[in-house]
């Protein structure tokens, strides 16, 4: 069955037996399940992140049933307490894990390269080691779509971003916003405000306010933990959408939408070769065509000829035949971002640390 764990439930269970005790200690059978861990950096609730990665090992149980033991290990911050707490879960006998943020890369990594028997599969990161996979999502690809619904749908012509931390995953999402929005409106502007937080409702909140404030009618809530910011743009009535799952019920009449993901496909198929023993490191970049990017939950104001447009382009995205980062694309300093009749390649992509024409907010230092 699965569980869930807080920070301070494993720090005292490490405290009581100790870490450096513990290691090596349990060693796999083919009798004993298949322990898999989720480490995330915030409480899973029923939106958001962590409640995606978690959803998306369900069919994995689904699958397996008691060959399985999932333990899901939430609140966890980046940093020296996150890496103690992964090294335990792989001293209990967890031979699969996820690492669900960014920085816990390095020590997820470290695991990986003193554990070769343990797969390890790490969110938005790029190193990658014979057991040690990355994984993203081209979450690009639908924040381009939802660019189109809100340029369609904005008065103002001023759209803005509540976004946790200034990485290229989040970066790509905001350029390709801006990028859909323009093919609608090209004179459309974007407003950022960076909260350096996954996880904090009432700072998310007052970006969103501050955003409104600047005639911002279409907010994008860009890796928020929690239904704050749209949750306010229902009570401001201004469009609002998110990433990872749907938050629709916080917001009925003003839900723009969601970039869902759906972590399912991966997951599966990253557990099948690990018990196969053929599970090989490798980067997953991930998206419409994958079924792990999806935009659902589109709002009905949107107009039936945007809808229209909104679909051929998501065929042409899945088929492969259009990418949001084609070129002309210029940078928001006046250079040439992508040149005309060029794609960006995905290691372009999540490298990513520039802003298109139209963003008017720079870039954090």
């Amino acid at each position: 069955m699965s569980y869930s764990i807080t920070r301070r439930h494993l720090m005292k269970s490490a405290a009581a037996t100790g870490v450096a005790a513990t290691l090596g200690s349990r060693l796999a059978t083919a009798a004993e399940p298949l322990g898999i861990a989720l480490v995330v950096p915030s409480p899973i609730g029923d939106v958001g992140w962590g409640h995606a990665l978690k959803a998306g090992l369900e069919p994995v149980k689904a699958a397996y049933g008691d060959k399985v033991k999932i333990t899901v290990l939430e609140n966890i911050a980046e940093g020296p307490d996150a890496d103690r707490i992964m090294n335990k879960t792989v001293a209990d006998g967890n031979h699969f894990l996820v690492a669900g943020s960014f920085g816990y890369q390095n020590g997820a990594l470290q695991i990986a390269r003193r554990n070769p028997k343990v797969s390890v599969l790490h969110a938005s990161g790029f190193q990658v080691a014979p057991n040690f996979s990355p994984f993203a999502a081209k979450y690009f690809q639908g924040t381009y779509l939802m660019g189109m619904a809100a340029a369609a749908l904005s008065k103002t012509g001023k759209l803005g971003s509540v976004s946790a931390f200034a990485i290229p995953e989040l970066i790509t999402s905001i350029n390709a916003f801006a990028l859909g929005a323009q093919a609608v409106n090209p004179n459309i502007e974007i407003s950022v405000v960076w909260v350096n937080s996954w996880f904090d409702p009432a700072k998310e909140q007052e970006a969103a306010k501050a955003l409104i404030a600047q005639k911002c009618d279409v907010i994008f809530s860009n890796a928020q933990d929690t239904p704050s910011v749209i949750s306010l743009c229902e009570e401001q009535g201004v469009y609002a959408f998110n990433l990872n799952s749907s938050m629709k019920k916080y917001a009925p009449k003003t839900y723009l939408g969601c970039v869902a993901t759906d972590w399912s496909p991966y997951f599966k198929a990253s557990v099948d070769a690990h018990l196969a023993g053929t599970f090989k490191g490798a980067n997953a970049f991930l998206g419409v065509a994958d079924k792990v990017v999806q935009v659902v939950d589109w709002n009905p104001a949107i107009p039936a000829d945007t809808v229209a447009k909104i679909k051929d382009v998501e065929g042409k995205i899945a088929a492969g035949s259009f990418s949001p980062f084609t070129g002309p694309i210029t940078k928001v300093d006046g250079s040439v971002g992508v040149a005309a009749g060029k794609t960006m390649a995905d290691g372009e992509i999540v490298a990513m640390d520039w802003h298109v024409k139209g963003v008017v907010t720079p870039l954090p230092k």
